[in-house]
């Protein structure tokens, strides 16, 4: 059995439609509010549940929930998408993370965080789990937990020779001290030019961006293009592998699916490309759904769904 582990978010989305993004001082009518499971971590640990297959492949979450009912309500939840839940920590006295989400009419997405529970996920957490890391095929990672512990988490996976994948989101200056243990990373054009300094628009200007990464330490480089698809580098080789055209609905969770169904594919012995292009399949399906997890696919979906664009 291959092992995914991952260490990340745990939020209570809530999540509001909107015609368009309020300017300072603007009060908007909005519409079909509700409170959706999220959560960067989250998302990623439950779209590679889904995605997986299961006679294959186990999936590990590390995280924090609150002392509440709605972070109680989560982690029965990701059990039952089959996730390993006995790393989810309740913290007391403290609330379940929340992300208060804005969807505009054109499927794009405005976020505001409140950690919570997020916060307490630090170096002692991550050494009382070590055996998770340890025991990993791969371990993926977010930012939207306590920087200290994600660099802890990394060492740690390295020492016993796990792969550590890192989507750099939300994005922020990261010390090179990190990025020298990760094997691959997955940041938007937003994301690679913080880290690089390198403006990326197209595939010339990923080129470079993805050989700052590579200078860095980082095998393994992939920058989402929007549109225009994924620029994909490996010790400086690659290319762009495109994605799907679909109407969009809500874009909330579909760069967490990517990531999520990308090492699932990877773990399934796929290539590079063919697992980005499975990816690709899940994301697509996503964005054409409302919520963060209510709109990540199945298995049987992402399948079917690649099936008929043959």
């Amino acid at each position: 059995m291959k092992k995914l582990t991952v260490l990340g978010s745990i939020n209570a989305d809530h999540v509001i439609s909107v015609p368009y993004f309020a300017k300072p001082g603007e009060t908007l009518t909005g519409s079909h509010y509700h409170i959706a499971y999220g959560g960067k971590g989250a998302n990623q640990a439950v779209a590679a549940a889904r995605l997986c297959d299961k006679s294959r492949m186990t999936v590990s979450f590390i995280g924090c929930i609150g002392e509440d009912g709605i972070g109680r309500a989560m982690k029965r939840s990701f059990a039952e998408d089959g996730i390993n839940v006995a790393p989810i920590v309740e913290v007391k006295d403290e609330t379940t993370g929340v992300a208060m989400i804005q969807v505009a009419a054109t499927g794009e997405n405005s976020i505001v965080i409140s950690a919570g529970a997020n916060a307490h996920l630090n170096e002692a957490v991550v050494e009382r789990f070590a055996a998770e890391i340890a025991s990993a095929d791969y371990l993926l990672m977010q930012l939207e937990t306590p920087l200290p512990a994600i660099m802890k988490a990394a060492e740690l996976a390295k020492k016993h020779g796990v792969n550590v994948v890192l989507n750099p989101a939300p994005a922020q200056p990261l010390p090179d001290e990190l990025l020298a243990n990760v094997d691959i990373i997955t940041p938007n054009e937003t994301e690679a030019e913080i880290l690089t300094g390198v403006c990326v628009t197209d595939e010339q200007s990923a080129v470079k961006s993805a050989q700052v990464f590579h200078d860095k330490g980082i095998e393994t480089v992939l920058i989402t293009l929007g549109s225009k698809g994924v620029y994909f580098s490996r010790q400086g080789k690659g290319g762009i592998v495109a994605g799907f055209r679909v109407q969009a609905v809500d874009t909330t969770a579909a760069g967490d699916t990517f990531n999520g169904a990308f090492l699932t594919a990877l773990l399934d012995g796929k290539t590079m490309a063919d697992a980005i292009t499975f990816a690709h399949a899940a994301a697509a399906i996503s964005v054409t759904r409302e919520g963060a997890q209510p709109s990540i696919p199945s298995r049987a979906e992402t399948l079917r769904f690649l099936a008929e664009q043959d």
